[in-house]
């Protein structure tokens, strides 16, 4: 059993005792890789409480003694905009992640067991990973609105590929999200904080609130996929990118050339 993917029938058939072995060998098949996430995630944690940040001032251009609101934050277009954007991409990250392993072993897919598949996930986060480096590189030489709307065009474009192909590419093409992610956490979030001056500590709050669609998008993504199945559900994902693709190119533009800071 530990060495087959069995289909809905054929654990069907199994004993009791067997339908409960093949559960946990499936289990354990994914445990390497959230083992490791965790380890990364502490070792990171240790890093940013060692690393001593300036302290954020109420007023970051001048200064400033009136009462700010989450609501004065919202507001400004660009900042709302920004926190959909960080709810869309959190989401959209997070949903292809979850379902690689049930994808990437499907028969007309990958038709590897799901241990080979966890192998698959540890590499679309390391692209991530490496995407950063790139991107950051980019960065420093294009607009990051222009960057981040071809890095999430891009991944309409893998989205749409593993959607309508099947095997190799269809494999191939999704794991690549991974790589064009990268840049889209720092720069929706930059964006959408730039010149709030006294209100840039409620913006961040918001963007940072807004990482609940990482828990929202893949549950929804799953009930469609129960429905229409795994492969067409990624047109959620595909929407999620769809927007930040908006994000990059209008709805990041701040409204006025007045600095937020001069403003309350």
């Amino acid at each position: 059993l530990s060495a087959a993917v069995l289909s809905a029938e054929q654990i069907g058939k199994l004993s009791p005792a067997e339908q409960l072995a093949y559960r946990a060998q499936e289990a354990q098949t994914v445990q390497g890789p959230y083992l490791g996430l965790a380890v990364v995630l502490f070792l990171l944690a240790i890093f940013v409480y060692l690393f001593r940040l300036p302290t954020l001032k109420e007023s970051t251009e001048q200064a400033d003694t009136g009462h700010h609101t989450l609501i004065d934050a919202l507001r400004h277009p660009h900042v709302l905009f920004g926190v959909l954007g960080i709810f869309f991409y959190v989401g959209g990250e997070v949903a292809i992640g979850s379902f690689l392993v049930n994808y990437l072993s499907m028969p007309d897919i990958g038709n590897m067991s799901e241990q080979a598949a966890a192998n698959w996930v540890a590499y679309y986060w390391l692209g991530a990973m490496i995407g950063r480096f790139i991107g950051s590189a980019l960065l420093a030489r294009l607009s990051p609105r222009k960057l981040l709307a071809i890095f999430a065009a891009i991944n309409m474009a893998l989205v749409l590929t593993t959607m309508s192909t099947k095997g190799a590419v269809a494999m191939y093409s999704v794991v690549s999200i991974g790589l064009f992610n990268s840049i889209m956490f720092p720069t929706i979030f930059s964006l959408g904080i730039e010149r709030m001056g006294p209100l840039t500590g409620k913006a961040s709050s918001l963007l940072i609130m807004a990482i609940v669609g990482g828990a929202l998008v893949p549950y929804v993504q799953g009930l469609f996929a129960d429905r229409i199945g795994v492969q067409h559900a990624f047109f959620l994902p595909l929407l999620c990118y769809a927007y930040i693709v908006f994000y990059g190119l209008y709805g990041s533009r701040i409204k006025s050339d007045t600095p937020v800071a001069a403003t309350h």
